[in-house]
């Protein structure tokens, strides 16, 4: 994993780059096919009518995709018109001139870097193969304000497709990294960790792109995504005439990347708390992809499903990770959920402890198992790992 090292910021906070070229706090690939209609369109060509929070993260889903580069860096990336242009982070792509593709259902090409900026993180990527396909939606006049709901959509950690909500906090950041300036920033609650830079951050009501996850604190659920509009004419430019030669980018501190490694720690507690996302979504398919094979095994995955039917908005309100070895760790947790019982929805609480390990080279909840605790006699973990 690589970690961008930051300039000074007016705050004593440190900002970190998320994606291929970042490290910043830990906290789906479902088989879709990659074509349809616009999202949503009104008279004018632009997505407008309010649509549900499902059908939203659906089709948007299908047209995110993970970009990797040959030195292993990875983000993500999003389809903005039908040329087959993908709009993503410059530091995502950084000295590379082709890069590797993964689509939400599985398929793999190459994609070409066609424009990269030298102020701005923006750059765009043309996969031949996806010309012709419909892209999203994308705001092209007007910005967020603060309060707008919003979705971050990309493949942080590897997961890829991973969603996470919140609402836009803050307005107008700025602050510089070099070689780039960020500035009139979008501040975003919702969740982005390493992976997600590059990918799309979505009004939650219209299904529009109003802008492009770039940025993320190191400690706390705070992004920062630049404003579409703001990069538009930029990447529209690109498309048109694509870079006859990619400039060469100088980061400070030896190219501004120095090399860190993830705990198991770290990814078992974003995997957990990603399963509890993946649930508050619906995505039970999805859900249950996280369970290892002999968890499979002994759960039918229509049981699984009927299982958490009457569930509804789980928070974790502890979290506590053992280490067992490098490639193995035990995860307890407090949650509070919101359970159906005759009809009405009631809050309980569960003491959850579950086995993360590796399967095929892939993070997966080996077993798990639960306990309900009365309110008022759940004790708190001391620590928790970040």
């Amino acid at each position: 994993m690589k970690k961008r090292t930051w300039g000074a910021l007016a705050i004593s906070i440190a900002v970190l780059l998320c994606g291929a070229a970042a490290i910043v706090a830990i906290r789906s690939e479902l088989p879709k096919q990659l074509s349809g209609k616009p999202l949503l369109a009104n008279a004018n060509g632009n997505a407008a009518a309010v649509k549900s929070l499902k059908d939203i993260i659906y089709e948007t889903q299908k047209l995110v995709v993970m970009i990797e580069t040959e030195d292993g860096k990875q983000g993500s990336g999003f389809l903005y018109n039908n040329q087959g242009d993908l709009i993503t982070n410059g530091h995502v792509v950084a000295g590379a001139s082709r890069v590797r593709i993964k689509t939400a259902d599985a398929r793999e090409f190459e994609g070409k870097v066609i424009g990269i900026s030298t102020d701005i993180d923006v750059a765009v990527i043309r996969v031949a193969e996806l010309a012709g396909t419909e892209p999203l939606p994308v705001r092209r006049d007007g910005k967020a304000e603060i309060g707008d709901d919003v979705i971050a959509v990309g493949s942080p950690l590897g997961f890829q497709n991973t969603v996470t909500t919140g609402i836009v906090s803050g307005l107008g950041r700025s602050f510089e990294i070099e070689p780039y300036t960020y500035k009139d920033l979008y501040q975003v609650s919702a969740p982005i960790a390493r992976g997600n830079s590059g990918g799309p951050l979505v009004d939650k009501s219209t299904g529009e792109v109003i802008g492009i996850n770039s940025a993320g604190i190191d400690e706390g659920s705070i992004g920062f995504s630049i404003p579409v509009v703001n990069v538009l004419d930029l990447a529209e430019a690109w498309s048109s005439e694509p870079m006859a030669k990619l400039p060469q980018l100088a980061f400070a501190d030896n190219d501004g990347v120095v090399q860190k490694d993830a705990t198991i720690g770290e990814y078992a507690e974003y995997l957990v708390t990603h399963f509890y996302d993946s649930l508050n979504n619906a995505d039970y398919v999805y859900a249950y992809s996280l369970l290892g094979g002999n968890w499979k095994a002994g759960t039918r995955y229509e049981s699984f499903r009927e299982g958490y039917m009457a569930t509804r908005n789980v928070v974790i309100d502890d979290m506590h990770v053992t280490e067992k070895n490098k490639d193995e760790a035990t995860v307890t947790a407090v949650i509070s959920v919101d359970e159906r019982v005759d009809g009405q929805y009631k809050l309980s609480k569960y003491q959850v402890t579950y086995e993360v390990g590796y399967e095929n080279d892939q993070l997966k909840l080996i077993s798990g198992k639960g306990k309900a605790i009365q309110q008022g006699q759940a004790k708190a973990p001391e620590d928790r790992r970040k």
